[in-house]
């Protein structure tokens, strides 16, 4: 009688236990998308109905279509293929997106009719006078000029609606000193261009408009956004959550780490850090907060680790596809890929390593077993991440990016058709293939515009005078200067989105990292390794911008979530991803995080000493590690990490002695740090 009495009781508070997870208050899909309109430009489009949501339908599912077509059979002639690409996504730009935030999304007035019109008209203009504007050699007729001069205003209020004011702005200011070049201070002076130059470089060449960024937004970024589109339509973005549970969810402060484990898995899915965060943190933040985390502290942690998302292998930030072709010098997307690999880790490491002592100091715990769902039944679900796994395996054999993408979406719609928890058919397919062209409506937009900021700077060689004036500016320091990058790529970050800050500064700033690295070498001979630090250095603060106050758009759309205050969410998430403030340095000093040209021996050291200051650091910040420390103990472990972080043997093995030293002393008094902990997590059960 008592083992049943026993048992009964075990399954009842299994029971409650299970309930108190499921009602955990979550967000609904309308507050989420609430969440997403204020803080994410690109989400907030119009929701038509009647017949004007069917024509859209029928539009967006025609541009994937076209995409698959050109993927699968070859793409047209450059200006062709880029244009009905750029035709394609203002024209919905304008019936998708209002011209106001706070515009009614209900109806399409005329003017945006109009605009759609007259985008549509100028995105054929190339394939209908295209034998003519080729064999021009450059001289364009009135109406070519005024059919440019429509485009470029077309794309900046495109860029306006669906990415954001400050990108527009910084267009156009470019657009303005590419005119009044001759009156500039000396050292941005140049000739400067006529009215028709402008127009003619920027829709009548590859250098401007339907330059290098646009053409990578017309194959692989589309490409993946599509695969992104499938991935969700077949569940596999619901899964993460699932296996991220099951894999974190009864450690030391489980919760937490389950944010940080789906938010890496997400970022394969969304190339957003806002929708990262509203998409998992609507689950993970008030779960954190019910056990225990503080709402600051909880917005904090999805934020950072949502950022990260754009840094996580094999997919990518769309700037990381744009980095394949402005590196050029054969280097592939796989390259990209593989060479942030050990970068990424330790960003998610960094996270996680602080998360778990600020656990172990609150005395938090994880999920109980009776919290858990059905591992079981988690683990053999495993198939759904088939297309991941082979997009990697297919992209190590050297298959073209494209193809790899294909080859995933085909993958997905198998996988879809065996999850039997999904209604998965010919519906869901379509579906997915306009869900993708919808998102690719705004990287249109903001590679386009882009663009424009490319085409001025190759023109008037003003990345090179910029370059050279930071380094001038820096004294020729290679540290200083890229102290003045980090601020840039800060400042730009906060105000553009990640693909559009990596264009300005790729082209403006990360020429001054690369004349301090390689000085009097060209750029023909110039190192990848070198280059790839470059660009990964304002890759990396690029987008960290994302969670870096006072403008921290994740970190606020965490707190919106959280119900915490939004500068103190930023100013946590900062904290947490104090490794992103540190690894581009680490890239720069230490290129072998890259694993090009070194041995498994030389990255493997690097690894663990980074991995070893990253656990010094978090244990500084946070003020504990196995038991509370003090001031002058986080200032020695801190010191300690950041020795171990800096790329000198010397520096290794000093930090190692002092990590050593400190380790020893927190085992010879971690019992006392252990018993403050049971008090705090009997208070905390109770």
């Amino acid at each position: 009688m008592k083992v049943k009495d026993k048992q009964f009781s075990t399954e009842t508070s299994k029971q409650e236990s299970q309930l108190a997870i499921d009602q955990i208050e979550t967000l609904t899909e309308e507050q989420q998308q609430e969440l997403l309109e204020k803080y994410d430009a690109e989400s907030n489009m119009r929701r038509v109905a009647g017949m004007m949501k069917w024509v859209i339908y029928i539009g967006l599912l025609a541009f994937s279509l076209f995409q698959l077509y050109t993927a699968v059979f070859g793409q047209f002639t450059a200006y062709i293929q880029r244009t009905i690409h750029l035709g394609f996504g203002l024209t919905f730009v304008f019936l998708l997106f209002p011209a106001f935030k706070k515009g009614k999304k209900d109806n399409i007035p005329f003017y945006d009719y109009i605009l759609a019109i007259v985008a549509a008209v100028t995105g054929i203009y190339w394939t209908i006078n295209y034998e003519r504007l080729v064999s021009s050699l450059g001289t364009i007729s009135q109406m070519d000029f005024i059919v440019g001069l429509i485009v470029i205003v077309l794309v900046l209020e495109a860029a306006r609606r669906a990415v954001g004011l400050p990108i527009a702005i910084i267009a156009s200011l470019f657009l303005v000193y590419a005119f009044f070049g001759p009156y500039m201070p000396d050292f941005l002076a140049h000739r400067g261009q006529t009215l028709e130059q402008i127009v003619n470089l920027m829709y009548y060449s590859t250098d401007g408009i339907l330059g290098t960024p646009i053409s990578v937004s017309a194959t692989y970024i589309f490409a993946f956004l599509l695969f992104g589109a499938f991935l969700v339509k077949t569940g596999v973005g619901e899964y993460f959550n699932d296996l991220a549970i099951a894999v974190a969810g009864k450690l030391i402060g489980g919760p937490a780490k389950v944010a940080i484990f789906s938010s890496a898995l997400q970022g394969t899915i969304s190339g957003s850090s806002v929708a990262n965060v509203v998409t998992s943190g609507a689950y993970t933040i008030p779960l954190m907060k019910r056990l225990g985390y503080k709402k600051d502290f909880a917005g904090a942690v999805e934020a950072a680790s949502s950022t990260g998302g754009q840094l996580m292998p094999p997919i990518m930030g769309a700037a990381a596809f744009l980095m394949v072709e402005f590196i050029g010098r054969g280097v592939t997307y796989w390259d990209i890929a593989k060479a942030a690999a050990i970068p990424a880790l330790l960003y998610f490491a960094g996270i996680w390593i602080m998360t778990h002592f600020e656990a172990k100091r609150l005395g938090l715990r994880g999920l109980t077993d009776a919290e858990m769902p059905d591992r079981k039944m988690i683990w053999k679900k495993l198939y759904l991440l088939i297309p991941i796994v082979l997009i990697i395996v297919i992209m190590m054999f050297g298959v073209p990016v494209i193809h790899s993408a294909l080859y995933g979406i085909i993958a997905c719609i198998i996988v879809g058709f065996f999850n039997k928890d999904i209604t998965f058919g010919a519906r869901e397919i379509i579906d997915a293939l306009v869900d993708g062209a919808r998102t690719a409506l705004a990287v249109a937009a903001a590679t386009a515009c882009a663009g424009i900021i490319v085409g001025v700077v190759v023109k008037t060689g003003l990345g090179l005078s910029l370059a050279n004036s930071l380094v001038d500016l820096a004294g020729g320091k290679i540290f200083l200067t890229l102290f003045f990058v980090m601020i840039a790529s800060l400042i730009l970050g906060m105000g553009a989105p990640t693909t559009a800050n990596y264009v300005i500064t790729s082209t403006i700033a990360a020429p001054a990292i690369v004349t301090l690295l390689a000085p009097d070498v060209s750029q023909a001979l110039v190192p990848i390794t070198v280059l790839l630090s470059a660009h990964f250095f304002v890759f990396y603060f690029g987008i960290i911008a994302d969670i870096t106050p006072p403008v921290a758009l994740a970190a606020f759309a965490a707190s919106g979530i959280s119900g915490g205050d939004p500068i103190k969410t930023g100013l946590h998430s900062a904290k947490l991803a104090i490794a992103a403030f540190i690894i581009p340095y680490m890239i720069v000093f230490s290129p072998s995080l890259l694993m090009i040209d070194v041995t498994i021996w030389q990255v493997l050291w690097v690894a663990f000493t980074a991995m070893m200051g990253m656990i010094a650091i978090g244990a500084g910040v946070i003020g504990y590690w196995y038991r509370p420390i003090n001031w002058l103990e986080r200032l020695i472990v801190i010191a300690a990490g950041l020795a171990m972080i800096y790329p000198e043997s010397i520096s290794d093995f000093a930090g190692l002695i002092v990590f050593g030293i400190m380790f020893i002393l927190q085992l010879l008094s971690k019992d006392k740090g252990n018993k403050t902990n049971s008090k705090k997590l009997n208070t905390t059960t109770n």
